[in-house]
């Protein structure tokens, strides 16, 4: 489809500096993603809020490639649903169950500045599992409250967004039954650290478990303590001093995603 960069090249012009700080953030995030395994073609969605209104987030193009989204490219939408930026127009609009999913706990969580949900593999497989996440790794210990949400089809039904907004709670992180993971934390930085850390985790599990021998646990103490070492409060935010790093990460690669 034929995309008109002169309508993109004027969204900078349209938006405050805070919000296209915050533009720039959230597209480094989606070029992110596809680096480390956490992407799925055009699906899935990463979510921020406009700075200076609650009621107004950020999206993804519903048919981009997370390496093709930009800071231009973003859309910005309320709480219902409805468009109110889009330089993309009648091209590419939203994703209903990205709709669904975010607006569900955007609006449930003020705390919550940026949520990203994926359909990565082994966080699927996780999901799979009735044990659901074990503390088998210190990268898995981190996450000492993870919710879990059972699959309820296709997530375009509005409905869902009661459950989902129950089922999440006060969580950062929480495995879509059958489905992938969502993730819900304070910024950018600490959402996509969170997501990165708890794939990371995963695959160690699913590795672990695929070797079909004993599992070793370490004790409810060390579990406790290491956990409590990870909360943000204890030390620092996880993400925030990593985030410089990822986006210089990215400009050495291509700085489009600025654009």
């Amino acid at each position: 489809m034929l995309i008109n960069t002169d309508q993109l090249s004027t969204v900078r012009d349209l938006v405050s500096d805070a919000e296209w700080d915050m533009r720039v953030n959230l597209a480094a995030c989606y070029r992110l993603m596809p680096h480390f395994g956490l992407s799925d073609l055009i699906y899935n969605h990463i979510t921020a809020r406009v700075p200076g209104d609650e009621e107004r987030i950020l999206i993804n193009p519903y048919g981009y490639m997370y390496e093709e989204v930009t800071a231009s490219s973003l859309l910005t939408i309320d709480l219902e649903g409805n468009e109110l930026l889009n330089p993309l127009a009648g091209i590419y609009g939203v994703n209903r169950a990205g709709y669904v999913i975010h607006s569900a706990v955007h609006a449930a969580r003020p705390d919550v500045k940026c949520v990203i949900h994926t359909h990565s593999r082994a966080s699927m497989a996780i999901g799979a599992l009735k044990c659901g996440l074990l503390p088998l790794t210190q990268t898995a210990m981190r996450f000492g409250t993870v919710a879990y949400h059972d699959y309820q089809g296709v997530a375009v039904d509005l409905d869902e967004r009661a459950s989902l907004a129950r089922d999440l709670g006060e969580a950062e992180v929480m495995v879509l039954r059958n489905h992938g993971l969502l993730v819900a934390s304070a910024s950018i930085a600490q959402a996509f650290n969170a997501a990165y850390w708890f794939e990371n985790a995963c695959r160690a599990q699913v590795d672990a478990m695929s070797c079909q021998q004993e599992l070793h646990f370490p004790t409810a103490d060390v579990i406790g303590k290491t956990n409590h070492l990870y909360k943000p409060a204890t030390r620092r935010p996880y993400g925030e001093m990593e985030w410089p790093a990822m986006l210089r990460f990215l400009d050495r690669r291509d700085q489009s995603y600025r654009t």
